[in-house]
């Protein structure tokens, strides 16, 4: 049995409705193995939000793991980040109600790498005319994911991260 790579990221809980807010920190301890207690401020970008930002480190994998756990709840907003480690590249998990989940592997220094089968197929489909290239490549960029969460991850600007770590 191999030992699985350590790393680190971020959970960014850009908007979430009160209620919800202990249900994001169960389901993330519940991925890391410990529990978590982050600080919640209210999102000044949605009346009734709250916003919290998560460090981690925990084993290769995890970030797949907490979007997995979060996603598809109404009324959330958030990204999850991955770092790369020497036998993994990193991660960048979004989501959105309207949007769903936007995932892209990201390379040592932090550009997205599209593998060639998706884009091949962007190409494919602007060429029969379903979609423009440009529009089939901002979608595989996340730019929709990205325009959403502009205004959620500025008003978020200055408020305290927490770091976590999940017991191996």
């Amino acid at each position: 049995m191999t030992a699985r790579s350590t790393t680190r990221g971020v959970v960014f809980v850009h908007s979430a409705p009160s209620a919800l807010c202990p249900h994001i920190e169960w389901a993330v301890g519940g991925v890391l193995g410990s529990a978590v207690n982050p600080s919640w401020s209210p999102q000044p970008a949605q009346s009734g939000s709250y916003r919290s930002e998560l460090s981690w480190t925990g084993q290769a994998g995890s970030a797949a793991a907490i979007a997995s756990a979060l996603r598809g709840w109404n009324h959330l907003r958030f990204e999850v980040t991955e770092e790369p480690t020497s036998s993994t590249e990193g991660s960048r998990y979004s989501y959105t109600p309207d949007l769903g989940v936007f995932h892209a592997v990201v390379g040592l220094h932090g550009d997205i790498m599209i593998p060639e089968d998706r884009l091949k197929a962007a190409v494919v489909k602007a060429a029969l005319g379903e979609t423009t290239l440009e529009v089939a490549i901002d979608k595989l960029l996340g730019k929709p994911w990205d325009d959403e969460l502009e205004t959620f991850r500025h008003a978020g600007e200055g408020a305290p991260v927490r770091w976590l770590h999940q017991v191996v």
